[in-house]
């Protein structure tokens, strides 16, 4: 899969500027299915706020999907657990939008190596009322390019095996999908990159 990256301008009819710090250059505006543009970046250690805000703003079910668990406000031990990237065993990416004057997180894809170290555990979870607009998968695309480009050999998700959301969108993006041989109420997403 192949990722169009822009350049960045300052003067961009977006309204993004440039972004200081690690891998500095990597962020793309990409439109959504309907026009609307997105800034896609690496997360930084200055997100933790925009990162701590999303996850309290997702409905419980998206909590449920995603962390596969329930909870009214994210704990400091999972925010510092979100943060803890190193743009190459763990990465992440985030989409962001305007939004009454200030930059808002609508969504983020991560990986995380497993132990062997040439498979990589990824997740993507997009803010409800951006949901189906093809956010998740601009994410995952970026994901699964970076991954490629830092060695992996495969890429997985773990999920409710109920998500249909995430079953239509690892088909979309080629993973296989099987049952957890040790628990049937999750499924198992492989990608061969």
């Amino acid at each position: 899969m192949t990722i169009s990256s822009h350049t960045l301008n300052p003067s961009a009819e977006a309204g993004f500027s440039p972004l200081p710090g690690a891998l500095e250059g990597d962020h793309w505006i990409e439109p959504l299915r309907d026009g609307t543009p997105v800034l896609i970046r690496p997360l930084r250690t200055s997100d933790r706020e925009l990162e701590t805000d999303f996850i309290r703003n997702l409905s419980l079910k998206s909590r449920r999907q995603r962390f596969l668990s329930d909870f009214k406000e994210p704990s400091e031990a999972l925010v510092d657990q979100m943060m803890n990237v190193d743009y190459d065993k763990r990465m992440a990416f985030i989409a962001l939008i305007h939004d009454d004057g200030k930059l808002r997180e609508i969504g983020v894809s991560r990986y995380c190596a497993t132990t062997d170290q040439t498979h990589c555990e990824c997740a993507v979870t997009v803010a409800d009322d951006w949901q189906k607009r093809g956010l998740g998968a601009l994410l995952m695309r970026h994901l699964i390019d970076e991954a490629r480009k830092h060695g992996f050999k495969s890429m997985i998700s773990v999920d409710a095996a109920s998500n249909q959301a995430m079953r239509e969108l690892a088909r979309h993006l080629g993973f296989t999908r099987r049952l957890d041989p040790a628990d049937p109420s999750q499924a198992i997403h492989t990608l061969d990159l």
